[in-house]
């Protein structure tokens, strides 16, 4: 028997709404999937974003330590030309062993190597435009192995700064080069003989210097201070600043 017309139309439209109700159904499922991966590239975007800006801010910092700790060494080697120009100031009274140490701190060990040439170019100098005599390179020798022993002491000692290991390092470096330039000094040879090669003269040789280390030890020891003690003191500034412009809540 065949269908009537009202039957076969009611059929239709129940196949069409019952496709109908799928499509919507499928849309909505894509929508959803769609959403879904939306919200997750854009949380990885927004991670990538935060990577990159901390990588960045990294950089930047990295940047900004480098830039300090070289200006330091450059100051500190300059400083030696100090008590030439303020004859007020006593000889001994300088930088470098203080900026050795910062320059050590704050850069990789390799780098010491920098240290050393930059203070082994200032020794040219003073030999032979401030003392005015020639350069002999082998007499520099210990010298600038100690250069190298103090960035590496700063690389070891101060990459954590506190006030105990800063004064360790101001004493040790003062100390191993007083020792070490004075026992130079008594052990010269030919023209350069200015004490006995005798326990007594060597004993009169570093009686003699005392007065040299004392201002080494109180120029490194100063300077130390402002190196080590200046960045402490603009990041508890700058923390307090930002905390005083945090909201109340």
């Amino acid at each position: 028997m065949g269908k009537s017309p009202a039957t076969l139309t009611f059929r239709a439209s129940l196949v069409w709404s019952m496709i109908r109700s799928a499509w919507r159904a499928k849309v909505a499922c894509g929508a959803a999937s769609v959403q879904a991966a939306t919200g997750v590239q854009a949380a990885s975007s927004g991670y990538n974003r935060r990577r990159s800006g901390s990588l960045a801010a990294d950089l930047n910092r990295e940047g900004l330590l480098t830039m300090v700790a070289t200006l330091t060494l450059v100051l500190a080697a300059l400083s030696r030309l100090l008590p030439h120009f303020f004859h007020s100031l006593p000889f001994n009274f300088t930088a470098v062993g203080a900026g050795l140490l910062f320059f050590g701190s704050r850069m990789a060990r390799r780098q010491a190597v920098l240290a050393v040439a930059v203070m082994g170019l200032m020794d040219v100098i003073l030999t032979t435009r401030i003392y005015g005599y020639p350069f002999h390179g082998s007499a520099y020798l210990a010298t600038w192995a100690w250069y190298g022993a103090v960035c590496l002491l700063g690389s070891t000692l101060l990459r954590k700064t506190t006030v105990l290991r800063v004064s360790c390092g101001v004493l040790a470096s003062a100390t191993s080069f007083f020792l070490l330039s004075n026992f130079m000094v008594w052990a010269g040879r030919g023209d350069l003989v200015m004490y006995p090669h005798t326990l007594s003269g060597l004993v009169a040789c570093y009686a003699a210097a005392l007065p040299f280390y004392g201002n080494d030890l109180l120029s490194t020891g100063l300077f130390a201070a402002v190196f080590f003690g200046l960045p402490v003191l603009v990041a508890r500034l700058a923390e307090m600043r930002h905390s005083a412009h945090q909201p109340v809540a």
